[in-house]
């Protein structure tokens, strides 16, 4: 009896050593989960092992589960029976194949990695190519591609040389092109929509919708003034918009982003009136004045001529940097226009009010050169006004043809009063007038008809210009010297002269080469 039984597990033991094969599939149970492999029993004499990285599906490792298993080895160097579970997925991947999958189908599968040129995609436990130019992952974050499932399309199959080529391309047109069709039908103005930002320009940002662009102008992003798009989204930017208009037959789609909050101009007139002091920051600097930013989507114009009473040509450029927090009163409010008009200098009291009788004509003050025109110097006094000294009254006995021939800026000078005219806010100063008018004396000392040695100072198309001894200007005119004579004349060079006129009123001295 006992030898019998003995025979009968000798043949079963037999029968199972030879029903198991290197290069077969066949079941085998989970009995061990150990640290690096997992312990499948296939009824064999001894246990196979499979390395964990091979379960690409996690669920399958569980005591008791039943799987499929490939041999790869029925004793290695160390004894052991080997086993492999992504090749038995493979094969059986590839026998599916054989049968059930053409060129053009339809399947699903998981990105396993890149590689160069594209993506290795398990498809029923077959590794298939999917090429970049045909993977339309672009805008997809990595980890994105890795954790999610997609539908491909069987772009070329060989199933001789198991080769599988796969595409997204049409695919992801398709399912674009249904989610599309579904976003038009559920659009609605002034509904809130969230975007990401996939493009910026200089007149505005496109937002992806969720397969409908949507253009967000610039002029829809912020209740305050910015330059440039960029100041307010980044590509990626992941946007709540509200729609402000579409049209489907065109694929346009308008989008406001500073209508998600109030707008603050509704209630300006309550919360700024007409004659209120504000503070705020200067956010930029223009030619004719600066704009200022009382608060988030308020901005006001401090133009130049409301900067100071004292000058009159103000360059805001040279008073005011980007930052700046000043003081200033409203002026005026325009909410139609959204336009506010802001004064610093009436924060003050207007000086000029009491300028005639501050600044009597005759009055000697003092000043400093501030600028220049081509025909005359602007002079700030010690009050902080500007007055004017034109070139005429820069010499009594020279012709100026530039105020910088006589001054430089920031030149400390002495001047008279000549003229306030408070209203047009002008006054106007001289230099020569603090001396004597010496022409009464020039006309005894160069008496008509005398002869005088000179030094050219000018040549000009009518005349040419001589300076007399005592620094004393006169002309010599273009028919009282030789056309040959006075071509060849530069300044600085000596010619001799004879006095023909004295005119005392006009301040002129007319001489002649033609003794």
């Amino acid at each position: 009896m006992e030898d019998n039984k003995q025979s009968a597990m000798a043949e079963l033991y037999a029968s199972t050593v030879k029903s198991v094969k290197e290069g077969h599939i066949v079941k085998g149970i989970v009995v061990a989960i150990t640290a690096k492999e997992a312990v499948i029993d296939i009824g064999f004499k001894s246990e196979g092992f499979i390395p964990l990285e091979e379960f690409r599906n996690k669920e399958e490792l569980e005591l008791g589960r039943e799987i499929d298993v490939l041999v790869e080895s029925v004793e290695d160097d160390e004894g052991r029976l080997v086993l492999s579970r992504s090749k038995a997925e493979k094969v059986k991947g590839w026998q599916k194949v054989m049968v059930d999958i053409e060129e053009g189908h339809v399947v699903e599968g998981r990105v396993v990695k890149q590689v160069k040129g594209g993506y290795m995609v398990d498809v029923e436990g077959v590794e298939g190519f999917l090429p970049m130019s045909l993977s339309a992952f672009k805008g997809y974050a990595n980890d994105t591609i890795m954790a999610n499932k997609f539908n491909f399309q069987v772009a070329k199959i060989n199933k001789q040389r198991r080769n599988l080529i796969l595409s997204r391309r049409d695919i992801f047109q398709k399912e674009r092109d249904l989610v599309r069709e579904k976003l038009w039908g559920e659009l609605k103005k002034g509904e809130r929509r969230k975007g990401a930002v996939k493009g910026i320009t200089d007149f505005g940002a496109f937002i992806d919708l969720g397969g409908v662009d949507g253009l967000l102008h610039i002029t829809d992003m912020s209740w305050s003034r910015i330059n440039h798009p960029s100041e307010i989204v980044q590509l990626g930017d992941k946007i709540e918009v509200i729609i402000l208009d579409f049209d489907k037959d065109n694929s346009k789609v308008s989008l406001g982003l500073k209508q998600i909050s109030p707008n603050p101009w509704d209630d300006i007139y309550q919360k700024y009136p007409a004659g209120s002091k504000i503070s705020g920051k200067v956010v930029n600097i223009m030619p004719y004045g600066v704009f200022v930013e009382i608060e988030k989507g308020i901005e006001g114009l401090l133009h130049s001529s409301e900067i100071s009473w004292q000058k009159k040509m103000v360059n805001p450029q040279e008073m005011f940097k980007l930052g700046d927090e000043i003081n200033c009163v409203i002026i005026n409010v325009d909410k139609d226009s959204k336009r506010i008009s802001l004064s610093m200098k009436q924060l003050e009291t207007n000086p000029w009010l009491e300028a005639q009788g501050s600044l009597p004509v005759g009055k000697n003050v003092k000043g400093v050169v501030r600028g220049f025109t081509d025909y005359g110097a602007f002079i700030e006094l010690e009050s902080g006004l500007e007055g004017m000294i034109h070139v005429s009254d820069m010499s009594w006995i020279r012709k100026v043809n530039h105020p910088q021939e006589v001054l430089q800026k920031g030149q400390d000078v002495d001047v008279m009063v000549l003229a306030v005219d408070a209203e047009s806010r002008k006054i106007t100063l001289g230099l020569k007038q603090l001396t004597e008018n010496p022409w009464t004396a020039i006309a005894d000392k160069y008496a008509v008809g005398s002869e005088v040695d000179t030094q050219v100072v000018l040549n000009s198309s009518f005349g040419v210009f001589v300076r007399l001894p005592g620094d004393v200007e006169a002309l010599v005119y273009s028919s009282e010297i030789d056309k040959e004579q006075a071509a060849s004349l530069k300044p600085g060079d000596p010619l001799k002269v004879k006095i023909i006129k004295v005119d005392v009123d006009q301040m002129k001295i007319g001489v002649s080469t033609r003794l």
